[in-house]
């Protein structure tokens, strides 16, 4: 894997949140989910990976990766902290276990987590070696609208929730689904919310 290019700066001690995900597409829920964790977790950039297909989602109506692309460098403009990247199409990846392996073993000397939205939260356990993924990199979750509950109740977290640390703000409600729904368009939005962490487990 020495031929593997970051996508971003890469040196010791950096703290890089891993954002992944279909990106179908990409909108303000995203960019407000990386810009929460990286003010409240001091993350150095965040990595939007995005999939070329998710294995628990149907390719069935799924845009092209270089639309999905587009999409998460049209929602992150203007914010050099927040990277997007074909990664996991560069190294024939479909499952997170195998991308933050690669990950580690390339960047040994950078500090990783997997980064998502509460929303994402009650189907992790669903998720190929889930377990392995959290014993690489510990979890930041960001509190979304309607899933406030998620940490309470979650199969993850009530097996390994000294892996995971939950943050809040100011919730935005976007989500891909209602954008695909009413055909809108990708509009990039800076959202600053002055919320306390919610820490489960030690992320230093």
């Amino acid at each position: 894997m020495t031929w593997l290019r970051p996508p971003g700066p890469v040196v010791p001690g950096l703290r890089i949140g891993l954002l992944g995900g279909s990106f179908n597409p990409a909108h303000e829920g995203h960019r407000y989910v990386a810009e929460t964790a990286i003010k409240r977790m001091k993350l150095d950039y965040v990595w939007f990976l995005v999939s070329p297909q998710n294995p628990l989602k149907p390719a069935n109506g799924m845009m092209a990766l270089e639309r999905r692309l587009a999409s998460a460098r049209a929602v992150t403009r203007g914010d050099r902290r927040l990277i997007v990247s074909d990664l996991e199409q560069a190294i024939r990846s479909r499952y997170t276990n195998d991308t933050v392996r690669v990950l580690k073993s390339r960047f040994s000397d950078v500090q990783f987590f997997w980064l998502m939205g509460s929303d994402n939260l009650e189907q992790f356990h669903r998720w190929q070696h889930w377990q392995d993924i959290l014993d690489l990199v510990p979890a930041i979750v960001v509190q979304r609208p309607g899933w406030v509950l998620a940490p309470l109740k979650a199969k993850a977290i009530q097996a390994m929730g000294y892996r995971f640390t939950i943050v809040d703000g100011r919730r935005n409600e976007l989500s891909a689904t209602a954008i695909r729904a009413r055909g809108g368009e990708v509009r990039a939005a800076m959202i600053h919310s002055p919320a306390t962490p919610i820490v489960h487990g030690d992320l230093s």
